[in-house]
């Protein structure tokens, strides 16, 4: 952790177009923070940033014995339950910078699929499929959505993190901290199709960095309704809860408001 914050502090240094992005999001986001705290908060974000690098080598290479030693769970009987209904589970994640611990911790708890982004660079696509597909049943890419549902019929639980900037069929402009976000709203269509219930799912960095504490909700009730954009703001309204307490470890540094009715990250706004 403490070379994870020093390659951030460089990132931070360096990285001009990032820093100015998180800048505006913070500002966006949290607004009653004073300028001295947002700033201070987006420094300790570039540490975050750093530590999940090296928590991605962890991640992707380390032993299963080495992770339960840094995990611990919360709400594990949640999970269980869920899968004793035979439907699979659909674990509702986002993106803080814990993201790839979140994903391999719940690999610890038994067979588990991840669906992911992939990323535009070929080589860095690949690289990130090997890694995540170690430890996985199935790293299902975004435009494999009939694997996503097949793994949930064979009652496992998928890691899903819908909370990027959508602007496909499925997506709806829903407020996010109270600015307008282009979402993914598709998790109301997956839930009603599977009939798979919907665990929001959070890791944690530890402050004392002894590791990690790993959040599974209840399942959402009453959803699917029918109103997928009330849906996504339900989920939206967890995201923010579980920002505030700890807020350097969600990504604040990705354009998550360009293309909502505007686009706050020009340069002459």
């Amino acid at each position: 952790m403490l070379a994870g914050r020093a390659l951030g502090l460089l990132a931070y240094l360096f990285s001009r177009r990032d820093r100015r992005v998180a800048r505006i999001n913070v500002a966006l986001c949290l607004p009653e923070l004073p300028e001295k705290e947002r700033l201070r908060l987006v420094r300790r974000h570039f540490g975050a940033l750093g530590c999940a690098v090296f928590e991605t080598g962890m991640v992707w290479w380390a032993s299963d014995q080495r992770l339960r030693g840094l995990i611990r769970f919360e709400g594990v009987e949640h999970l269980q339950a869920a899968l004793a209904h035979g439907k699979g589970a659909l674990m509702l994640s986002a993106h803080f910078t814990t993201l790839e611990m979140g994903a391999r911790a719940l690999t610890l708890l038994g067979p588990t699929s991840i669906m992911y982004l992939t990323p535009r660079n070929p080589l860095i696509a690949e690289f990130a499929r090997r890694g995540r597909a170690r430890h996985t049943v199935q790293a299902i890419t975004s435009e494999q959505i009939r694997d996503l549902l097949q793994n949930l019929k064979n009652n496992l639980p998928v890691w899903y993190a819908p909370d990027q900037r959508f602007t496909d069929k499925n997506s709806a402009i829903v407020p996010l901290f109270g600015q307008p976000a282009s979402s993914n709203v598709a998790t109301s269509r997956l839930a009603k199709i599977s009939g798979a219930p919907v665990l929001p799912y959070f890791p944690e960095r530890r402050a004392d960095n002894r590791g990690y504490i790993v959040h599974i909700h209840p399942p959402f009730e009453n959803f699917p309704s029918n109103d997928p954009i009330a849906d996504t703001r339900r989920f939206h309204e967890l995201i923010e809860a579980h920002v505030h307490p700890h807020p350097e470890q969600y990504l604040w540094a990705y354009k998550r408001f360009k293309g909502a009715g505007g686009d706050p990250y020009r340069k002459d706004v």
